[in-house]
């Protein structure tokens, strides 16, 4: 089975209009998770994150952020980030253009009612990163479109933990925007790798920053 772990050059260069990575001086690295928050997982993911002095950027789907307020709370009170990942994680290539823009809207309403939005500007990144060129023309007068640069595959329950954590590691540079996943398809192999992947780079001088 052919997985991604890195996104190629050639594709970042084809649409250049969203952000794939950080250009940085220095070592600086930017630890997102997808599809949370929910509170077996987050929690977790929290504490690893305060033991390393750690801040990273949580792009919620609106539902879970609706069901479980109270850890969306905690991602913010602990100083990380929650950005906007669709109301109800929607596919964009299966999803007519007005209803994902509404999706997504529900999702920005719901971190505004719960003030639980964090930083200048509006962050959005499509579910499995599969976005109409209209669906990202409309949204990007209002947002910027997060893609990555590091993909840890940690969803893939085929994967073994030891090799989602190796490659990840390869991949990652300074700049590098990784995704990690708190959910629960991505448990057994997002917990093995992710204090492992903290340990390495921080050990190497890197920190760890919100978008």
């Amino acid at each position: 089975m052919l997985r991604l772990y890195k996104t190629p050059a050639l594709l970042r260069s084809l649409l250049p209009g969203y952000t794939w990575r950080k250009e940085e001086q220095g070592k600086v690295l930017y630890l997102t998770f997808d599809d949370g928050p929910i509170p077996e997982v987050t929690p977790w993911v929290l504490e690893q994150l305060a033991q390393y002095k750690a801040k990273a950027t949580f792009f919620a789907v609106g539902e879970n952020l609706v069901k479980h307020r109270d850890v969306a709370e905690q991602v913010v009170a602990q100083g990380h980030r929650l950005a906007n990942h669709t109301h109800n994680h929607l596919r964009g290539w299966e999803t007519s253009l007005n209803s994902y823009l509404d999706n997504v809207q529900r999702c920005q309403d719901e971190l505004q009612h719960l003030n639980l939005s964090v930083g200048q500007n509006n962050l959005f990144r499509p579910p499995y990163g599969r976005i109409t060129l209209k669906q990202a023309a409309a949204l990007r007068p209002d947002y910027e479109l997060v893609m990555w640069d590091v993909l840890t595959n940690d969803y893939d329950r085929s994967l073994k933990p030891e090799k989602c954590l190796r490659e990840s590691i390869r991949c990652t540079q300074s700049g590098s925007i990784i995704v990690f996943h708190d959910s629960l398809k991505a448990q057994r192999n997002m917990q093995y790798a992710l204090p492992r992947f903290l340990d390495h780079f921080t050990a190497q001088g890197y920190t760890f920053q919100i978008l």
